[in-house]
């Protein structure tokens, strides 16, 4: 997920490691902070990788700044990772939700609209946090409030989602 969303914002634009650093944060921070810690190693397996490069610019007031920008390979990879999506990245919702912010840099609508089928399926698989045995349970089965909250929440979520889904693909055609 980090290296998707570093090569996604690195799509757009060349940043520097704070900017970026703040770019992903305000995407996934608030369920997965970047530490910096995590953050730099892997622009740095990127960079070896050949997927971007680094230049030094002069700081506006002290140090220099490294600014960091995709190569032409780095481009294909960011849309090979969005056109073929692991399992995770379609069922973990957040890291979905980085496979959507970057979604627009695959320029084919089919390919698009075949990552959102993906999504449309899994959404339509019968699933509950919660199960007696192997089945799963729904709200009006349980007595505890807090679990018919997850359940409500979810449910409302995944009806916004599946409306949403289905309104894109046709659009995508």
């Amino acid at each position: 997920m980090l290296e998707l969303a570093i090569l996604g914002f690195l799509y757009d634009c060349s940043l520097h490691g704070y900017e970026l650093r703040k770019r992903i944060t305000a995407l996934t921070g608030h369920v997965r902070p970047v530490a910096e810690s995590t953050l730099y190693p892997a622009i740095k397996r990127l960079e070896r990788a050949g997927l971007l490069v680094r230049e030094t610019q002069p700081g506006a007031v002290a140090a220099p700044r490294h600014v960091l920008s995709l190569t032409a390979t780095g481009r294909r990879e960011l849309r090979r990772r969005l056109a073929e999506p692991a399992r995770t990245d379609i069922t973990d919702e957040n890291r979905w939700f980085t496979v959507l912010a970057f979604l627009r840099h695959l320029d084919d609508p089919a390919a698009q609209s075949a990552v959102l089928r993906r999504r449309l399926d899994f959404l339509q698989e019968p699933a509950s946090f919660f199960y007696e045995g192997d089945r799963p349970l729904r709200t009006e089965e349980l007595e505890d409030p807090f679990r018919q909250g997850i359940l409500t929440i979810a449910r409302a979520t995944s009806r916004a989602e599946l409306t949403w889904l289905r309104r894109t693909l046709a659009a995508l055609g």
